[in-house]
């Protein structure tokens, strides 16, 4: 804890973002504190069932969290730099994770502390990750410029391709089918099929790079955020899949980078929205139609927030961030549409 809060204090002064018209402070006295899920920046954040969630930070660690108990579950140690991106598989036990030490894990949610299979093959950092619809394998995407293919069973590399300048920063397989959408350093979006291992369509090139990507639940839209500065760049893009290449509408309001972008579950017949969260320690809430912004919450303090996941059937947000760990947010319906914060640790 203490660890924790020195690195709020020491951190917190290189990333400050003014206050937008409109925007809600969090007041701290309404915002339960856990222990702590993590003793450094918290990369990533992903569910693996509806009180677990699974986080990846610099202290190295993949963390198992139940969010709504705030109690640890379980910390998994193999990692020996720190972790960029875990996977969750819905229905089954499996957790994947990626590093900076170039390699790729799979644990068992209760089976041991060592994991069950590991992918070596990468030269640098691992960027990307995801699991094929039918879990027989994996994806990966680095800054050494490939994309590889790997057999969960036996962990054995089945494609690899490096393409000049293709640094890795996503990847997320199209659900139910064999497309893999992947963004990178070279500002585009590449599509990739992964029968034949072959780009499949290219999109065009933004002005920035392209930090995340995201796939709709109907395989119809694809979400893709972008770095930038001084609101220049810094949006979110939404593009349709079925005509590839067709950029649908663009959210702009962000101050810096914007690091992830996610499709919000929602009812049917509800309006259709997502959520953005960005280095200027706010996130986002857009109707996907319209971009028109809904609500917004800064997070003072937090420094970058780096990553987004749906709990609670949509109504709430696990939302990682740099410095002051991992935050609950519940989005509601009243005067208005509503994000608050509920929790952090």
């Amino acid at each position: 804890m203490g660890k924790l809060q020195s690195k709020i204090r020491r951190r917190s002064d290189l990333y400050r973002t003014n206050r937008e018209e409109g925007a809600e402070s969090v007041p701290a006295n309404q915002v339960v504190q856990y222990e702590p899920a993590h003793t450094d920046a918290i990369n990533c954040v992903t569910t693996i069932s509806p009180d677990l969630c699974v986080s990846g930070g610099s202290d190295q660690a993949v963390v198992v969290y139940n969010w709504r108990a705030g109690k640890l579950h379980r910390s998994l140690q193999a990692h020996t730099k720190e972790v960029t991106k875990v996977k969750c598989v819905s229905g089954t036990n499996l957790i994947f994770s990626a590093s900076r030490d170039k390699t790729v894990l799979m644990w068992d949610l209760y089976s041991g502390e060592k994991p069950l299979q590991e992918f070596c093959g990468h030269e640098l950092v691992v960027n990307g990750l995801d699991v094929s619809p039918d879990v027989s394998k994996i994806c990966t995407g680095s800054r050494d410029n490939s994309m590889c293919l790997w057999d969960i069973e036996s962990g054995e590399c089945l494609q690899r391709k490096t393409i000049s300048r293709n640094l890795v920063t996503h990847v997320c397989w199209v659900p139910g089918g064999t497309s893999i959408a992947q963004t990178s350093e070279d500002k585009t979006i590449k599509v990739w099929d992964s029968r034949s291992w072959q780009i499949s369509n290219t999109f065009p090139a933004k002005q920035y790079i392209q930090t995340h990507c995201a796939v709709s639940a109907n395989s119809n839209y694809l979400l893709s955020s972008s770095n930038g500065f001084g609101g220049q760049g810094c949006e979110a893009t939404l593009w349709d899949l079925r005509q590839p290449g067709c950029k649908v509408v663009e959210y702009r309001g962000h101050l810096q980078t914007t690091a992830c972008c996610i499709f919000i579950p929602g009812s049917q017949g509800a309006t259709p929205m997502v959520a953005t969260s960005s280095h200027d320690c706010s996130v986002k809430i857009w109707d996907q139609n319209t971009a028109a912004c809904l609500c917004t919450l800064v997070l003072a303090g937090s420094g970058p927030l780096a990553s987004l996941a749906p709990c609670d059937g949509g109504g709430g947000l696990l939302c990682a961030s740099f410095n002051t760990g991992m935050h609950l947010l519940h989005l509601s319906q009243g005067a208005g549409l509503q994000l608050c914060e509920v929790a952090r640790f």
